[in-house]
């Protein structure tokens, strides 16, 4: 959180409750942007900021903050905070990905913990996203037989198992696969294992079938997410009355 100011979107449509939290947050030291309702937070707020989150209150004049859950990534965190919440939609809201679901009266202790929680989610999220795209862009760099080499070596084939089922010889398998450990800038094959399987995960498609983690270039969509604007971005929250007191 050094690197960079930390940014708490407000979406709340009372306005002395957005008063009550911008205070407060600011006090904290944060940056703060405040909305009255979920179409304008998603109609202006840019959404590219890290570390960054959303105090989101469930119930608003559009779009619930539910519905606006729906509607954002792991990289802008939700805490809510509401005075009409129950066990069901707590965990709905848990479970969709929200990091805390407090109501009011909340303690303000309470809830700058819950932000501080949340931003930290927003940098580590961040983090991974960043790591997946820079192995997906090593992945990019491969030709079609790296591809396929490595496909069948991090199955644990030999060079002359890969060489038998691509119909080439050992030696040119063991050229591809120095040409792959190059480019994937790894030093092992456990490396190389730990690698592909990152960026497996990431593709639902090679679940079924391990042999197709890179079967084509992966799509890189990471970085399109981060220029998406807030609609891409956010989740839910609940209002926060005056201080000291959320009420």
């Amino acid at each position: 959180m050094n690197e960079a100011a930390a940014l708490v979107y407000v979406v709340d449509d009372d306005p002395s409750v957005r008063r009550a939290l911008t205070r407060l947050v600011r006090l904290a030291g944060h940056e703060v942007e405040a909305y009255g309702s979920a179409r304008e937070f998603l109609e202006h707020a840019c959404g590219e900021r890290t570390p960054a989150c959303v105090v989101l209150d469930v119930q608003l004049p559009d779009l619930s903050g539910l519905e606006l859950q729906r509607e954002l990534d792991a990289r802008l965190p939700i805490v809510f905070l509401t005075g009409h919440g129950d066990i069901a939609m707590t965990v709905g809201a848990i479970k969709a990905g929200a990091t805390d679901f407090l109501t009011k009266p909340v303690r303000e202790d309470d809830l700058l913990r819950a932000i501080d929680l949340a931003l930290a989610r927003s940098i580590e999220v961040s983090k991974s996203i960043h790591e997946l795209e820079e192995l997906r862009s090593r992945v990019g760099r491969l030709t079609v037989r790296e591809r396929e080499v490595m496909n069948l070596v991090v199955l644990g084939r030999l060079n002359k198992q890969v060489a038998c089922e691509l119909g080439t010889v050992e030696k040119t398998v063991k050229a591809h696969r120095a040409r792959v450990m190059q480019k994937m800038e790894v030093g092992s094959l456990a490396e190389l294992v730990r690698v592909a399987d990152k960026v497996a995960v990431a593709n639902p498609a090679s679940h079924t079938n391990p042999a197709n983690h890179l079967s084509e270039p992966p799509h890189t969509d990471a970085s399109a997410d981060a220029r998406k604007p807030a609609s891409g971005r956010i989740r839910d929250q609940g209002p926060i009355p005056p201080t000291p007191t959320v009420s």
